[in-house]
């Protein structure tokens, strides 16, 4: 199976899958307790049965259960994810306009953590016994244990406000109207601290996998020949013990990538990072129904294509998977 058949596959899976999803997503938060009719008309100061009634017929939530999901599905199909009463836009434009953010919050945490946490595995494995080696498994199994919410707090509380060395809120620098080169170094500077505690954790599970898994080959035969033949260490490690330990860990990757996702809610609330996970969160305060359900559609699409570029560089990484299928 070649690798254009096997994207192919996987598209037309992503598709059925995210249909699947909006459904029970759009089942499930209906049946949470709450009215965003009574929200918006108590936000009004006029929370009369009258006024709410009004707002349910003009946002069509009077209508039966069955037609809302037929209009949002078909809604959908059109690439048209509803209105936010809340906000007063297109629920597509309010993603579109936070969806950056949160892909380069995202993007950096994953790149950050696997990129360090491989290195520190290789470092570890390769000084395995030795007081180094337990200072990094003590250290991943710190990482691996704190709470993100608690590290983002003592993040913020240390480097911003104690030694003020980065910023600690926000996505640049309000009113200094930077451009150019001046902007993307201000973005960076705010995105350290969000995109390092966001991938803190995975950096620990990668470090942790990439250890064990290069302790597990190096005791493979071909390793043993490799040594016989008269290579070096280094050599060795990297030709063959982690061209081949990597494999598992490229999988663990592809799965965990989904969760930065997840984890870019707390990240975002934490550090006000203006991205799709902070976007749901104050969604979330004000029943913004459309809303949510379009975060909700839009993080679990990132998903399933973090899955498919995971299947993409696992064939890359072991041509032997192309072959089998």
């Amino acid at each position: 199976m070649t690798i254009f058949t096997t994207i192919l596959s996987r598209l037309v899976k992503a598709v059925m899958t995210l249909l699947a999803i909006a459904v029970l997503n759009f089942c499930l938060l209906h049946a949470a307790p709450g009215d965003p009719a009574v929200v918006l008309a108590g936000e009004a100061g006029a929370a009369d049965e009258q006024m709410i009634e009004q707002l349910r017929e003009r946002f069509g939530l009077d209508q039966p259960l069955y037609v809302q999901l037929a209009k949002y599905v078909g809604g959908i199909v059109q690439l048209d994810l509803g209105y936010s009463f809340r906000q007063g836009a297109p629920v597509i434009d309010l993603i579109a306009e936070r969806l950056p953010a949160t892909l380069i919050l995202t993007l950096t945490a994953f790149g950050i953590s696997l990129v360090c946490g491989i290195a520190l595995g290789v470092a570890a494995a390769a000084r395995v016994g030795k007081p180094s080696d337990s200072a990094l498994t003590t250290l991943a199994l710190l990482f691996y244990a704190t709470p993100l919410y608690w590290a983002a707090l003592m993040a913020v509380l240390v480097f911003s406000v104690w030694l003020g060395w980065l910023p600690g809120f926000g996505y640049e620098t309000v009113g200094a109207n930077y451009t150019g080169f001046e902007r993307v170094l201000d973005i960076l500077a705010h995105l350290i601290l969000p995109a390092l505690t966001l991938g803190l954790f995975f950096m620990a599970v990668y470090m942790r996998m990439t250890r064990a898994s290069m302790l597990e080959v190096s005791t493979a035969d071909f390793v043993k020949t490799a040594k016989a033949k008269g290579l070096s260490g280094p050599v060795i490690r990297r030709r063959h013990i982690l061209r081949n330990a990597i494999l598992p860990v490229v999988t663990l990757a592809g799965l965990q990538a989904g969760q930065l996702v997840g984890g870019a809610v707390l990240t975002e609330t934490v550090f006000a990072w203006p991205g799709i996970g902070r976007l749901m969160f104050e969604s979330l305060a004000a029943r913004d129904y459309n809303t949510i359900l379009g975060v909700f559609l839009v993080s679990a699409a990132m998903v399933i294509l973090f899955n498919i570029v995971t299947d993409i560089v696992y064939r890359i990484v072991d041509p032997r998977i192309g072959a089998r299928a």
